[in-house]
């Protein structure tokens, strides 16, 4: 264990006693990637940041629960992918369409208007390739190729193998890149 978890560990012990000083300390150090974690699932800043708000305030209403078996990152981001499942599994049942955020193609400024409308359109056919992936897949790549996260830790987030990552990592590029080919052509 780094000294970056231990540090994790003492404040989500001291938070458990009610520490605010604790609690802005471990939000400050988390707050970047959950909230990015919220917005490339759920797609809508606003509810992406309330979320985000939502998961600290469970991590701080349930610091004295925190067993200690795995990272506190860990157990934050679960926490984070969870509560922005249930945003879209909500949203669905409203009727609200979703679309992927983060997956951006990098604009130049001096580019040429067909190169930008070509990396638009292109970014638009990547979304609704991963927009129609399968919820499990969905999380699994979006976690992995956006998020940055390994298999290991994409596995400790969701609670399944690491073995079952990489099936729905396999899968998911299959999916996407049958989605795509067939867009493209």
């Amino acid at each position: 264990m780094d000294e970056h978890d231990q540090n994790d560990d003492e404040l989500i012990r001291r938070i458990s006693r009610k520490d605010m000083a604790a609690f802005r300390q471990l939000v400050e150090r988390h707050k970047g990637f959950v909230y990015n974690t919220c917005c490339s699932l759920i797609d809508n800043d606003q509810q992406a940041e309330e979320t985000a708000q939502d998961v600290f305030l469970q991590v701080y209403k349930s610091a004295g629960k925190f067993r200690h078996q795995s990272k506190v990152s860990t157990w934050i981001y679960r926490i984070a992918v969870n509560r922005s499942l249930n945003v879209i599994r909500h949203n669905k049942r409203l009727g609200w369409t979703k679309s992927l955020s983060g997956l951006e193609l990098e604009e130049n400024e001096g580019e040429e208007p067909d190169k930008k409308l070509e990396k638009r359109e292109l970014r638009d056919h990547l979304k609704a390739a991963v927009d129609s992936l399968p919820e499990k897949l969905r999380t699994v790549f979006i976690l992995n190729k956006y998020g940055n996260l390994s298999a290991r830790e994409v596995a400790a987030v969701l609670g399944i193998s690491t073995n079952a990552v990489d099936v729905r990592l396999h899968q998911a590029k299959i999916k996407l890149q049958k989605k795509l080919s067939s867009l493209l052509s």
